[in-house]
């Protein structure tokens, strides 16, 4: 099994969701976060005073799967998450070594 973090744009959480279920993965976890890549941020303009906004606002989607759902849920997000502009975000994959439903007690891709 498989773990992807994938850092997006919040505007395209939708559709990312929207990706992932068309390819048949069911759960998914959203967390919300700030945070900066290679622009670095931004500056602003308020009330006349310029001030630079460091950390923008992302969110981080977690995505288990199975191996061979990996590449698909992969080109899913990354095309649903595609702008073309800077900012777009990161994918990040990973092994799980073990799940465990809480409720049931399921192991394995039955947990997931």
């Amino acid at each position: 099994m498989k773990k992807i973090e994938a850092i997006i744009k919040p505007f395209k959480l939708d559709e990312v969701k929207d990706a992932l279920h068309e390819i048949g993965l069911q759960g998914l976890t959203v967390i919300e976060a700030k945070g900066f890549g290679r622009q670095k941020g931004h500056t602003e303009l308020y009330r006349g005073a310029e001030y630079v906004v460091d950390f923008l606002p992302k969110v981080k989607v977690e995505v288990i799967c199975s191996d061979d759902m990996l590449d698909r849920a992969v080109e899913a997000i990354q095309a649903a998450a595609r702008t073309g502009r800077i900012g777009d975000g990161k994918i990040f994959v990973s092994d799980v070594v073990e799940v465990i439903r809480i409720r049931t007690g399921e192991l394995g891709e039955d947990a997931v």
